[in-house]
């Protein structure tokens, strides 16, 4: 059941709440910690960026990285947003998501049925990277959220390459994280049916790296894959 939404104080460690960061729909799961929040950015590798273009939602899929208090946003120089983004003043206004489902919620219910998550929403307006050394230190990010000490052990990009790769920078500001845990919240009529209930966990997994045809004789596999 719906209802109004109550602001909920700034913890002494956390973001402001906003009318846009207050869920109007279980309100009680929002959290504004800004550790809360760098622990779920930090875990995941792929955001949503949603965007107005032409008086339509479009919402992209894409890598990101978070230094301090800031998102890197990758993409190319061709790409709508990252066009989008050079060519507004004072930048492009978005909404950027990152979620983890951590398990299956399964109710005697099927209105019951849901999911146990943490979820990051931001709002802000992003801006095209364009000074060099930032942008150098932002792909390096990136390449280090995919795989922490990589971008140590890769050739850094050229020229052409950097001129071919567009970064956005958006400002963790009004940001929120909304989460889900325990177990099932079924009717208390409902406790007597024949059905299973109970909680089914979601864990991310790594497999056993597999290593290019091509490598150079005598390439060994780095520390922090064999640490997977």
């Amino acid at each position: 059941m719906q209802g109004t939404a109550q602001t909920p104080s700034q913890p002494e460690t956390g973001y402001t709440p906003t009318d846009r960061t207050v869920p109007t729909r279980s309100p009680d799961r929002a959290s504004y910690d800004k550790d809360l929040v760098h622990s779920i950015l930090d875990e995941a590798y792929v955001c949503h960026l949603g965007f107005v273009r032409d008086g339509a939602p479009v919402v992209l899929p894409t890598l990101y990285a978070r230094v301090g208090e800031r998102l890197y946003v990758h993409g190319s120089t061709g790409s709508r947003p990252l066009r989008a983004a050079g060519q507004a003043d004072p930048g492009l206004e978005v909404c950027l998501t990152v979620t983890h489902v951590d398990g299956l919620v399964l109710a005697r219910s099927a209105f019951h049925h849901s999911i146990n998550y943490r979820s990051v929403v931001v709002h802000g307006v992003a801006h095209d990277v364009t000074d060099p050394d930032e942008k150098r230190q932002a792909l390096d990010a990136l390449v280090d959220h995919v795989m922490p000490g990589r971008s140590a052990d890769s050739r850094p990009a050229n020229k052409k390459e950097l001129a071919a790769t567009a970064v956005l920078r958006l400002d963790l500001d009004e940001v929120s994280a909304k989460l889900r845990t325990g177990g099932v919240n079924d009717e208390p009529e409902d406790l007597t049916l024949p059905h299973w209930a109970g909680v089914v966990p979601v864990r991310r997994t790594y497999g056993t790296p597999l290593a290019d045809a091509g490598l150079a004789p005598g390439t060994e596999l780095p520390g922090y894959l064999g640490a997977l």
